[in-house]
C-alpha cells in the first residue's frame, strides 16, 4: 500500500476533484502544470532562496529538555513558530505565489480560519505586488482581530463570510464562489491539504520542506535521520502533511495526528473528524467529514480557530482509514493546559493548534529511548486573548 497520491489524484479511496463545470478550466490548468513548474530549476532556486532569506528557514529542531524530563522521553520541537509570519503557512504561500505568477495570474484569493494563512497570503502578495482578497468567517474575524489588522496592513482586502457558522468552512465557500466568477486572472491559494486535486498534493509538497529538514537535523542531534514518532495537530492538515511527508512510506516511523475534540468528542461541540466523520465530499474532494444522517455538514467547534474544520484532507483520511497514522482527539481543556505547560517548562508560547499536539504526552506513554518529533506549527501571539480569558491572566 502506498500513502502518497496516485496519478488520478487519490490517496487510496480519498481525494479527486469534484468541482462545478465552471471551475474545471482553472483546476485543470493547475493540474497540468504544477509538477512541471515545481520541477523547473529556476522555480526551485527562487522558492528555496525565499524560504532561506525571507522566511528564515531552516526552522530549528529544538530538543525540549525540561519537557522531555517530565515525560521521560526525547521530545524534539520542529519550530515552525519561528518562521516569518509565525507559522508553517508561509511555506505553502511562497510556493503558490510563484506558481500563480508563472501561470500569469495577477489576482489572488484565499480563505482563512485562524488568520495565519490569510496573513501568509497577504504577505506574499505584498512581496510580489499582487492584489489580495481574503475571505474569513465573521466569527473568526472577531476572535482573531490582530491577524485581521495584519492582513489589512499588508494591503489585503478582508471580506467577511456571513453565511452558515461564519467560520472557516463558510469562508472557503465564499472563496470558491469568487473563483467561479473570476476564472481567468485569479489564483486561489488554498491554505491546507484540502480541496480538489491537485491542491492536497501541491500543498503537501510545498510543506514537505519540514520533514526534509527534520531528517538532516535529527542526524545532527541523534546520529540518525528517522524519528520513532512524528506528532502534529490536524485541522485540514497541512502542517501534519509537511511533517509526515518524507516518512509516509516508512512504516517503522509512527505517525500521530491530533485533532480537536472541543468540549468532548460526543458533546456536539467538537471537530474530531476521525471519530465522527463519514465519507463525503467537501470543497471538491472526497474525504471524511462530519455530517448529519442526511448528509448535511455538521458545524465543527474548537477553542482553536485553526482546527474547527468539519473535514480533514484526503491524505489524512487515507492515513486514518489505512491505520498508517494514529488519530488522537484532544479537548479544549487538555490543549490549553498543555500550552501553558510548554510556556512554563520551555519558555515557548505555542499557538493553541500546536497545544493540541503537545497534549499527546498526557494521553500516551512513550519509551525513554523514543525520539518524538512534534511539529510546533505556530506561535501563540495570535491566541493571547484566548489564553488570557481561559486562565484569567
Amino acid at each position: 500500500m502506498t500513502y502518497n497520491i496516485n496519478e488520478k489524484g487519490y490517496y487510496g479511496e480519498f481525494g479527486g476533484a469534484y468541482i462545478p463545470e465552471m471551475l474545471y478550466p482553472n483546476v485543470e490548468e493547475l493540474r497540468e502544470n504544477y509538477l512541471k513548474i515545481m520541477a523547473e530549476p529556476e522555480f526551485q532556486k527562487e522558492f528555496n532562496q525565499l524560504l532561506k532569506d525571507y522566511v528564515g528557514r531552516p526552522s530549528p529542531l529544538y530538543f525540549a529538555k525540561r519537557l522531555s524530563e517530565k515525560f521521560n522521553t526525547k521530545i524534539y520541537l520542529k519550530r515552525e513558530d519561528l518562521n516569518h509570519t509565525g507559522a508553517h503557512k508561509i511555506n505553502n504561500t511562497i510556493g503558490q505565489i510563484l506558481m500563480a505568477k508563472r501561470l500569469g495570474k495577477h489576482r489572488i484569493i484565499a480563505e482563512t480560519g485562524a488568520g495565519q494563512h490569510g496573513v501568509a497570503t497577504a504577505t506574499v502578495c505584498a512581496l510580489m505586488g499582487l492584489e489580495c482578497i481574503v475571505y474569513m468567517g465573521e466569527i473568526d474575524i472577531a476572535r482573531q482581530a490582530p491577524n485581521v489588522a495584519r492582513m489589512k496592513m499588508l494591503g489585503a482586502t478582508v471580506v467577511p463570510a456571513l453565511s452558515g457558522s461564519r467560520t472557516l468552512k463558510d469562508a472557503t465557500n465564499e472563496a470558491i464562489r469568487d473563483w467561479i466568477n473570476n476564472p481567468v486572472d485569479t489564483h486561489y491559494i488554498i491554505g491546507s491539504v484540502v480541496g480538489p486535486h491537485p491542491y492536497p498534493d501541491m500543498v503537501a509538497r510545498f510543506q514537505a520542506v519540514v520533514s526534509e529538514e527534520i531528517q538532516w537535523q535529527l542526524q545532527e542531534h541523534e546520529g540518525k535521520t528517522k524519528p520513532d514518532y512524528v506528532v502534529a495537530c490536524v485541522g485540514g492538515g497541512s502542517n501534519a502533511a509537511g511533517a509526515y511527508y518524507h516518512f509516509l512510506e516508512d512504516t517503522n516511523i509512527k505517525l500521530i495526528a491530533v485533532e480537536a475534540a472541543g468540549k468532548g468528542i460526543h458533546s456536539g461541540e467538537s471537530a474530531a473528524t476521525s471519530v465522527l466523520g463519514k465519507e463525503g465530499i467537501i470543497h471538491g474532494s472526497k474525504t471524511l467529514l462530519m455530517q448529519t444522517p442526511d448528509g448535511q455538514i455538521t458545524e465543527p467547534y474548537s477553542i482553536s480557530a485553526g482546527l474547527d474544520y468539519p473535514g480533514v484532507g484526503p491524505m489524512h483520511a487515507h492515513l486514518y482509514k489505512s491505520g498508517r497514522a494514529q488519530f488522537i482527539s484532544i479537548t479544549d481543556d487538555q490543549a490549553m493546559k498543555a500550552g501553558l505547560e510548554l510556556c512554563q517548562l520551555e519558555g515557548i508560547i505555542p499557538a493553541i493548534e500546536s497545544s493540541h499536539a503537545l497534549a499527546v504526552f498526557e494521553q500516551k506513554t512513550f519509551l525513554p529511548e523514543d525520539v518524538v518529533v512534534l511539529s510546533l506549527s505556530g506561535r501563540g501571539d495570535k491566541d493571547l486573548e484566548t489564553y488570557i480569558n481561559y486562565f484569567n491572566l
